[in-house]
């Protein structure tokens, strides 16, 4: 009996840790990449942004969305106001001017999400197997809307979609498969 709720419990924590997306810290992701190439989702977010929590609420949390960056990305959350040091591309960023008292509200922008190009929240980034940056999403998106991105350069797609004219051809031939 022991046995059977031990074994009960182990399965539905897998369960619930696999509904998750698996997120990891930046230098994490690059240290992973280095030994086993993948692609790389960074998620830009501050406290303060409530469309970065309606992000988390409504898209993270959506079971298409969860397995597809899960099997095709190192998924990384980043606080672009948060501390924190990030070796990237044999450069150090950290946020010198960040201040503590200001964790919940907005602070000043860490160096690597302004070497990165973002300029608004919430903001994702894709990153090649290589870690340079294909391109960034801006704003809020719902599951589906998401999907499109996620599937534009979460495979070399993006490689051959390298005109303005054949993403508008991709975007109106796109059929979204996650569920809402």
């Amino acid at each position: 009996m022991k046995n059977t709720l031990l074994l009960f419990a182990l399965l539905l924590m897998g369960t619930l840790s696999a509904q998750e997306i698996q997120w990891i810290s930046m230098n994490d992701a690059l240290a992973a990449q280095a030994k086993n190439p993948k692609k790389i989702f960074v998620d830009m977010y501050t406290n303060w942004c409530g469309p970065c929590k309606m992000l988390d609420r409504d898209t993270f949390s959506n079971k298409d969305v969860i397995n597809y960056i899960n099997k095709n990305f190192y998924a990384v959350k980043f606080n672009a106001e948060g501390a924190g040091t990030v070796n990237y591309m044999d450069n150090t960023f950290s946020n010198p001017k960040y201040d503590p008292a200001k964790a919940r509200r907005r602070n000043s922008q860490h160096q690597f999400a302004r070497h990165m190009g973002v300029r608004a929240y919430p903001t994702v980034l894709f990153l090649d197997e290589d870690g340079s940056l294909i391109n960034r999403v801006k704003s809020y998106k719902k599951p589906q809307q998401l999907e499109l991105y996620l599937k534009l350069f979460g495979t070399d797609l993006w490689k051959e979609v390298n005109t303005q004219e054949k993403f508008d051809a991709y975007m109106a031939g796109f059929k979204p498969k996650f569920k809402v």
